[in-house]
């Protein structure tokens, strides 16, 4: 791939005027073959796909931790995951420029994606109804940070292809968080509500379109979470996603978009109202 200098210059150019980081052919089918979501994409799609993941490649830096070294076949895997859910999604700008590589806008407010070996333990805080402040340790696969980097587990990384039975992918998952992290202010945290725009479900203007999202996300994550509680209490069959989907409206569309992008035959089982709510968006599958 390019030389440091090269990178950099790249970079700093309109991406109208620059030349994609060229992917060996070798390393991209490799790639396409470790990851059946990927490889059943049609060849416009993994074309375009293509373009998006070398434009991504200039435009981020990979860091390994704890002396991992990050190779060009691990950065290109990581890239054409995120830019998965770029594939067809215009820009969030909202600009009249149909280049699909504007779509790469979504993810402009950060560089960085910290690559760990395994799982990271983070020190959490929080506080209960009592006032009472709780410590405590968290295992990540993965972690989105507000106009900061992207932390991703590896060794969960690497098993993409073989977990899309469950509707899992940590990648999907953090950049998932940093599309809905997009335009917020400071101080606030994600509510599972990316930014719209009109036209969106037949809408004539953006507050519309956000109001049908929400009511359509709401109903979703309230069944999902008395199913949830019902297998818990009772012993009945638990939910197919991932209990995590429970936790908060930004992890349900996280983990939700997981299953969207990976699994999308049982996402359409047991996600019936979302499958036509994220075809709008992701504009994937028009309605």
């Amino acid at each position: 791939m390019l030389k440091p200098l090269a990178r950099l210059l790249q970079r700093w150019l309109p991406r109208r005027w620059r030349s994609p980081l060229p992917l060996p052919a070798a390393l991209w089918r490799e790639t396409l073959q470790q990851h059946p979501f990927l490889a059943e994409l049609t060849t416009t799609e993994q074309t375009r796909l293509q373009q998006l993941c070398g434009h991504f490649l200039l435009e981020k830096e990979f860091h390994g931790a704890h002396g991992l070294v990050v190779t060009d076949a691990m950065a290109l895997s990581i890239a054409a995951q995120a830019c998965l859910p770029l594939l067809h999604i215009a820009s969030p700008t909202a600009r009249s420029s149909r280049d699909p590589m504007d779509a790469l806008d979504w993810y402009d407010d950060f560089v960085g994606i910290v690559v760990q070996p395994g799982a990271a333990v983070a020190m959490r805080e929080s506080i209960d109804a009592a006032g009472v402040v709780h410590r405590y340790r968290e295992v990540l696969a993965g972690e989105a940070m507000d106009r900061g980097p992207v932390m991703l587990s590896w060794e969960d990384v690497a098993q993409a292809g073989q977990v899309t039975g469950s509707g899992s992918n940590v990648v999907i998952h953090e950049f998932v968080h940093k599309m809905d992290m997009r335009g917020m202010q400071a101080g606030d945290t994600p509510d599972g509500a990316p930014a719209m725009t009109r036209g969106l479900w037949g809408s004539t203007h953006s507050a519309q379109a956000r109001q049908h999202w929400r009511r359509t996300m709401t109903e979703a994550y309230t069944q999902f979470r008395e199913a949830l509680n019902v297998a818990e209490r009772f012993g009945g069959e638990r939910p197919w996603l991932d209990s995590y989907a429970a936790k908060d409206p930004a992890e349900f569309f996280a983990v939700t978009c997981e299953a969207y992008f990976v699994n999308r035959e049982r996402f359409a089982l047991e996600c019936p109202t979302l499958l036509p709510l994220y075809d709008g968006f992701f504009r994937a599958h028009p309605p």
